[in-house]
């Protein structure tokens, strides 16, 4: 049995759900190929390997894991590793070896006393050892807090959020409580936390740990879409993580109470922010709704005549119901339109606002991403923006809705009327943002599916304000001749109404391949993504997307992206490639961010590179592709949907992953010329209808679903989904009387 040590320079191959990887160790200049289970390692660790080398017929000498394990570095490679990080821009890692290789332990010293020295390194210049030490002095805090925190072997992505939030306190963090960092840090949960603190010596049964699980649980069901969890829950969760007692959790439990990190009412327990949300949304929808017109016989009979002449003017198909729900827009300050594909939804939506212009009256038009403002923008011939553009965000923390948008109860938005669309993906905290920035007087009208799965963050605000029936509402459900060619429209509502669907090859827009293998969906789905569909659809190869119930297994998203990079983008000569953790990204890629941060700085540029527009925020589910890699300034630039221009610093790109494939859930409010749905070995708990329905309505021309027709059955049939615990109807209602 031999043993080896190094650090690992960069994956072949990563497979995050049984740790099989293949990766490249160097240890003094020296590479070796590394073959085995190695689950959560990470690119500039050092470790030590024990297993065998042997010789493949191919590849050639490679070493085979049998076990290993994450060591300190040495302080050359410390230093190495700091170096090559991207803290100081112009140094990569190739350029930080050869540095420290002709130094060694002397290279910080001469970096700050004797600069001009580094010129001797071929590939510096005199000036550019001047910026490089400038820059070294200028983050020597930075630089000691990396090499304290790699002892723990803390990722340098990691420190670097550390130190940018406690800067010269995070000493006294790690020391004293480094389950705060959960607390703190986005992107750090309690299992990161939990690991640093068993490093640095914190017990198992101290009381910081069991309030950092607690915290942990209701986020992880935030992040689920929940708005709170019922004692029993929490308690079963905490118990099966921590193997502590009730009483215990029960202490805890009520000292973040009384900190108000928690709130406990009715037996059930909220994350403060959801439960002021709620009760926040509750008491603004009250303050908003009112009558605003009372319509007379004859009132009725000249809006009656004033839309036919609209109608008429714009060549639109109106029915009676379409006519009814602009009469509520008129007559009440809040108004909820729903419907499914092809009812109708944006005939009657440009009906209202030729009403409300030919009155004089002014609007605002918003979606909750970019993709659907776009589609917006198209169907109506008016301008709509994003929610998060509409409110002006200004920086701030995500999840605190007091500090992150500039449109706000001080200062509102000014206009009479306001009409947002696809309103089953705003989720409590965007609603609650946006409710604040509403005066009373102001129409607010509410355009959705109600069909459609809830919004990604936590809450089910469309569902539950109509639920509560305390608000006028319309429902949209006879399908327009224009709409009844289609078999996604059909099917849509074939699967909503619970009824079966013929699957087969028989339509022109909506296929079904019974395909019993994941390999064999995936040679398909390549297959048709690339040669089929583009010419079939008249669309660009990257507006066709894979549409994954699932993030993990061999159709999940993760996955998939990884075969559909290779094949649709492959690595070439011409394209920049830059890995990071568990991804290549390459020139061209499609790409989403997959949090909200509200302080990356975006850009809208017109002919000749003129800037046109600019701001704060780029948010989750937002996709765009790659545009440049420049290993130089350390940045990766996107261009999204909506033009605007973004460049990530490298130490953010675990905010983007690839997007040739998504889940179901994160493509809600967009539309693609053609999705493609893969349904096999689908767990249990996610095959439900709206789940499917979702889906299948993000297709404009045409849908295939590749799998089986058993599951396809199973998930039209189960009408439950997945619930959520949600209290903004409760809420709605006691105010409401």
């Amino acid at each position: 049995m031999d043993t080896i040590r190094g650090y690992i320079e960069n994956f072949i191959h990563q497979n995050p759900v049984n740790g099989y990887n293949i990766f490249v160790l160097v240890d003094k200049g020296k590479e070796t190929t590394c073959i085995g289970n190695s689950k959560d390692l990470q690119i500039g660790e050092t470790v030590e390997l024990t297993g065998e080398f042997f010789e493949d017929p191919i590849y050639g000498k490679e070493f085979r894991i049998k076990s290993y394990k994450v060591v300190p570095p040495a302080d050359n490679e410390s230093i190495e590793r700091y170096l090559g990080s991207g803290a100081i821009k112009g140094i990569g890692q190739a350029l930080a070896a050869r540095i420290v290789s002709m130094f060694g332990k002397d290279t910080l010293r001469i970096i700050e006393e004797e600069p001009e020295r580094l010129a001797e390194v071929k590939g510096i210049s005199v000036r550019r050892a001047m910026e490089i030490a400038v820059q070294v002095e200028e983050k020597r805090d930075l630089r000691d807090a990396m090499m304290f925190l790699g002892k723990y072997d803390i990722s340098q992505a990691l420190s670097v959020k550390i130190f940018d939030t406690y800067g010269q306190g995070l000493y006294t963090v790690m020391k004293e409580n480094p389950y705060k960092l959960a607390e703190d840090i986005s992107g750090v949960g309690f299992i990161t936390a939990d690991t640093i603190a068993r490093r640095v010596g914190i017990p198992e049964n101290s009381p910081m740990r069991l309030r950092c699980a607690l915290l942990y649980i209701m986020q992880q069901s935030a992040g689920e879409g929940h708005c709170y969890l019922p004692v029993p829950a929490l308690f079963f969760e905490a118990k099966k993580m921590l193997g502590m007692d009730d009483e215990s959790i029960k202490n805890e439990l009520q000292n973040l109470a009384l900190d108000r990190k928690l709130i406990i009412r009715d037996e059930n327990v909220y994350l403060a922010a959801f439960f002021y949300a709620e009760q926040n949304c509750a008491r603004l929808l009250d303050n908003l709704s009112m009558p605003l017109e009372r319509l007379t016989t004859e009132d009725e009979e000249i809006l009656q005549g004033r839309l036919k002449t609209i109608a008429d003017a714009q060549n639109m198909e109106v029915d009676p119901v379409q006519l009814e729900a602009v009469k509520e827009c008129v007559k009440n300050s809040i108004f909820i339109l729903s419907g499914g594909p092809g009812t109708g939804k944006t005939t009657t939506i440009n009906l209202i606002i030729k009403y409300f212009l030919s009155k004089g009256m002014s609007l605002l038009l918003a979606a909750p991403t970019g993709r659907a403002a776009k589609r917006m923008t198209e169907a109506t011939g008016y301008e709509a923006m994003t929610i998060h553009r509409l409110l002006e965000v200004g920086g701030g923390i995500e999840g605190d809705s007091h500090t992150y948008f500039n449109k706000n109860e001080d200062d509102p938005l000014e206009t009479d009327v306001i009409i947002v669309d696809e309103a089953s993906m705003v989720d409590i905290l965007l609603f609650q943002g946006l409710l604040k920035a509403i005066i009373p007087g102001t129409r607010l009208i509410l355009v959705g599916d109600a069909a459609q799965l809830p919004s990604v963050g936590p809450g089910r605000v469309l569902r539950d304000i109509i639920d509560s029936g305390r608000f006028s509402c319309i429902s949209l459900k006879r399908i327009f001749r224009q709409a009844e060619g289609s078999d996604i429209v059909v099917n849509a509502h074939k699967i909503n109404a619970g009824e079966q669907i013929k699957l087969g090859t028989d339509s022109k827009d909506f296929l079904f391949l019974e395909r019993n293998s994941s390999r064999m969906i995936i040679e398909h789905m390549i297959w048709m993504m690339r040669d089929k569909l583009p010419k079939y659809c008249d669309a660009d190869i990257f507006d066709i997307t894979v549409l994954t119930p699932m993030r993990k297994g061999a159709l999940g998203c993760i996955e998939l992206n990884k075969f559909l990079q290779e094949s649709l983008n492959p690595p070439s000569p011409a394209k920049r490639e830059h890995i990071s953790g568990d991804f290549i990204y390459r020139e061209g890629d499609k790409v989403m961010q997959i949090k909200n941060n509200y302080k990356l700085e975006w850009n809208i540029y017109g002919r000749f590179g003129i800037e046109i527009a600019s701001g704060l925020g780029v948010f989750n589910g937002d996709t765009g592709r790659i545009r440049e890699i420049n290993d130089s300034a350390q940045t990766v630039k996107v261009e999204f949907d909506d033009k605007r221009i973004v460049e990530y610093p490298f130490n953010l790109l675990d905010e983007l992953e690839m997007a040739y494939a998504i889940t179901i859930h994160k493509s809600q409010g967009s539309e693609y010329p053609a999705v493609i749905i893969p349904l096999l070995d689908v767990p249990d708990i996610m095959r439900y209808r709206n789940l499917l329905y979702t889906g299948i309505t993000r297709g404009k021309k045409c849908v295939v679903i590749m799998g089986s027709s058993e599951i396809v059955r199973e998930m039209i049939e189960n009408s439950s989904g997945r619930s959520r615990y949600t209290s903004l109807k409760e809420r709605i209602l006691e105010i409401g009387g």
